[in-house]
């Protein structure tokens, strides 16, 4: 029996599935980490999305593009493309991608690197490596949720990508959960290890980090001191999340959100930046 592509409604995660059945559940969707569907199941194909939904890219920055869907789909994650002379990078998914954000990521030469942070950032990575056969490179110990798509390089916990870009295990948040430091923009993209609060003019105003949102399941001290560990080692003052890009969230803001945590006991909750620099 032919497998095609099946999106959850819910949180916008793929699983190939058997044509004509519905999956019998989505593995994020069941994790402890995550809340269920209030209304059940709701599984999505290609053909159910194409003329529904439409695929969105805007410059966050210089050599920097955003790809995300309107209406949002699942948790309504962005896919970042970065542009680079040697081939460019993919780090986490849009949720869907029509014919013509394909076609612009064609236009703009591709993609040589396909990565992602955890499955919160995967969306429709499939997609991208269908299209552009590209090396793809997941944490091994995030292996467990890439039956969408086939992993071509499991990465240890240090792994460059390419010149000034290199993808660092964090864990904590999910099993293999990593994050990608761009030197050259002076940039991280840190997956779900941060939650940025914004205000209504997109300007960061807080900084919170969990194990599991939904249920503000907070992090182990030691996962904390992991995290601490990890960016300590890294100069930034811009994050990307799957669902945020924040100028002006530096190294020193998240070490001090760390401080924070290790202080006292485990908390989800967020920290006001002004106070954590």
């Amino acid at each position: 029996m032919p497998l095609i592509q099946y999106a959850c409604a819910h949180c916008g995660f793929w699983q190939p599935w058997f044509a004509g059945q519905q999956p019998i559940g989505c593995p994020v969707c069941m994790d402890v980490r995550n809340a269920l569907p209030p209304d059940g199941w709701d599984f999505r194909t290609v053909e159910d999305l194409t003329g529904s939904v439409t695929t969105h890219w805007a410059e966050a920055m210089p050599g920097i593009i955003g790809f995300s869907c309107d209406p949002a789909f699942g948790l309504g994650s962005t896919g970042w493309l970065l542009l680079r002379d040697e081939g460019n990078i993919a780090f986490e998914g849009a949720p869907f991608y029509t014919p013509e954000a394909l076609d612009e990521i064609a236009r703009l030469g591709g993609i040589s690197i396909l990565a992602g942070s955890h499955p919160h950032g995967f969306g429709a990575l499939w997609q991208l490596a269908e299209r552009f056969e590209p090396t793809v490179v997941i944490h091994r110990d995030g292996l467990r949720y890439t039956k969408a798509f086939r992993v071509s390089w499991p990465a240890d916990d240090v792994h460059q990508l390419a010149p000034g870009l290199t993808m660092i295990a964090t864990q904590g948040h999910y099993e293999g959960h990593a994050v990608l430091h761009d030197v050259q923009d002076r940039a991280l993209f840190c997956g779900d290890c941060l939650k940025v609060d914004l205000d209504g003019e997109g300007r960061p105003v807080a900084l919170s980090c969990h194990k599991g949102f939904h249920y503000q399941i907070p992090l182990s001290h030691d996962e904390v001191r992991r995290y601490r560990a990890v960016f300590a080692e890294l100069d930034f003052d811009t994050v990307f999340t799957p669902f945020e890009h924040a100028s002006g969230v530096t190294r020193a803001h998240a070490l001090g959100l760390f401080d924070r945590l290790l202080a006292g006991p485990p908390s989800t909750r967020p920290f006001p930046l002004e106070t954590l620099a």
